[in-house]
Formats: C-alpha cells, sequence, structure tokens
C-alpha cells in the first residue's frame, strides 16, 4: 500500500511539474519572487549584447509537444523553414528570471531569448519592430504569451534593443532562420545521440529477425543493446530531435506504442 501511494504521489508530483514548465511564462505562480513582472531594478547596458547567433540544434526533448491550456489546443510547428508572423511583442523580466523556461534552460534576462506558443524549441527567429524599424535575433527556448494578439514574448535584453521596455508592447514581424543540419560524422558527433527503445527480449534470436525487419521497414538503423538476461531493440542513433520523433511515430503506427525515447 506504501508503495502505491508513493508512485501515485510521485505521478501527481511530474504532473504538476510538467503543467508548470510547459506554462512557461505565462504562470503567476507564487513559486515566483515577485507578483507582477518589472525590468531590473538597477539596468545594465545591453548594447555590448548581441543578437543570438544562429546555428544548427536539434530540438529539445523538453517544450515541444503539443499542449493544451486555458481550453485551448496548442500544436507544435513541425517544419519551421520559412515561417513568419505579424502581431504584438511583450516582454518579460525580473519575475521570471532565474526560473525554468519550457525547455529545461535557466530564463536570463540578459540573454537574447524569446518565448513563442507554438515554433519549435530551441528556434532562431529575426524580430523586426516595425513600428521604429529595429530588428534582432532572438532564440526562442521559452512558451508564451498567452495574451490575445500577441506572437512573442522578448527578453528584457532583446525587448531593450527593439525600445520596446518604454510602450509595453510593439507590433513586430518574426521571421524563422533555419540553420541546415551538419553532414558529415565528426560534426554530428558534437551533438546529443537519441535511440528509441522499442522492445525487450530475453531470446536473442526472436528480437534479431524483428530488428532487421524493423530497419528494412522503417529505413533507420537498428541495434541490440544487452541488459542482464534481456535485449533492447533500439532505433538509432539519432542526433536530430525532431527525426527521432519522426520515427518513434512511424514505429507506434506499427503497433509497438510502448516504444519510448532515450538519449544515449
Amino acid at each position: 500500500m506504501t508503495l502505491f501511494f508513493s508512485s501515485l504521489q510521485s505521478r501527481w508530483l511530474l504532473t504538476g511539474l510538467s503543467i508548470i514548465v510547459i506554462a512557461g511564462c505565462s504562470s503567476s505562480d507564487s513559486r515566483y519572487d515577485i507578483d507582477n513582472d518589472v525590468a531590473p531594478t538597477t539596468p545594465i547596458s545591453v548594447d555590448h549584447i548581441e543578437g543570438a547567433q544562429p546555428k544548427y540544434e536539434p530540438y529539445s526533448m523538453g517544450g515541444n509537444k503539443d499542449y493544451k491550456l486555458r481550453g485551448q489546443q496548442y500544436t507544435i510547428v513541425k517544419d519551421a523553414q520559412g515561417f513568419t508572423e505579424k502581431g504584438q511583442a511583450s516582454w518579460y523580466g525580473k519575475k521570471f528570471h532565474g526560473h525554468l523556461t519550457s525547455n529545461g534552460e535557466v530564463y536570463d534576462m540578459y540573454s537574447m531569448s524569446a518565448a513563442h506558443k507554438t515554433l519549435p524549441i530551441p528556434s532562431y527567429v529575426k524580430v523586426t519592430n516595425t513600428d521604429n524599424g529595429k530588428e534582432t535575433i532572438v532564440r526562442v527556448n521559452d512558451r508564451g504569451p498567452f495574451h490575445e494578439g500577441r506572437i512573442i514574448d522578448l527578453s528584457y535584453a532583446a525587448a531593450k534593443k527593439l525600445d520596446v521596455i518604454k510602450t509595453g508592447t510593439a507590433n513586430v514581424k518574426i521571421e524563422v532562420i533555419t540553420v541546415e543540419k551538419p553532414t558529415g560524422k565528426h560534426q554530428l558527433d558534437k551533438h546529443p545521440k537519441y535511440g528509441i527503445q522499442v522492445v525487450a527480449s530475453p531470446h536473442k534470436d526472436r528480437i534479431t529477425k524483428l530488428s532487421n525487419e524493423l530497419s528494412n521497414t522503417l529505413s533507420v538503423e537498428t541495434f541490440l543493446s544487452p541488459i542482464k538476461n534481456n535485449y533492447r531493440l533500439m532505433l538509432g542513433p539519432f542526433s536530430d530531435y525532431k527525426d527521432t520523433h519522426d520515427a518513434l511515430e512511424q514505429v507506434q503506427k506499427l503497433g509497438y506504442t510502448s516504444a519510448f525515447v532515450k538519449k544515449l
């Protein structure tokens, strides 16, 4: 009975944490140091801070699932290449400084970052303040803003660069900057590796046969990972998290609904 309640409490805790992380900068949770968001007490100059430098990054394991918030369903953009959007930008600062973003990073109001409701995390976005013509590049690593008409929440530093601090909001155009995945084994080794565990079995001959079948059907690499008296059938390795999830969807459609992603 004790074990049952411990397991149940753990699931409740994880569910609660997931909701908090998805909510990102929209939350008014008491875990924050202050109730209302403000600029830093003693602002530092951000003139020396350059816009984010676009580079290839695999999508993060956190913050990239479709979600529902306040009765609204949000579907994450699968392919952001060529994505543009017009609307209002707002900003967030001291209240969220030092707290987790939707993908588990720590929010730094002096970084050139931003929050968007549906762009994959991370994404690099060129933001143009159409009210004054100023522009900069930010890295999206959070979810929000969840207010009507607002399409992006800028960090304090990014908002300062675009002169959004004074007005609170501004009309903007955002354009996703896509960086192609690097080729060559040496370059890919710099990025995290992911695998998909399909099944585990003590029967090596059977799982080897299944491994070959899945490899041919899905056109992906497979391998066996021995653990104690079992063999785990793995797909991969993958260096791109989007590719990993595409393969996961395919294998689940074949009936292996318990398959899951592991960081190798």
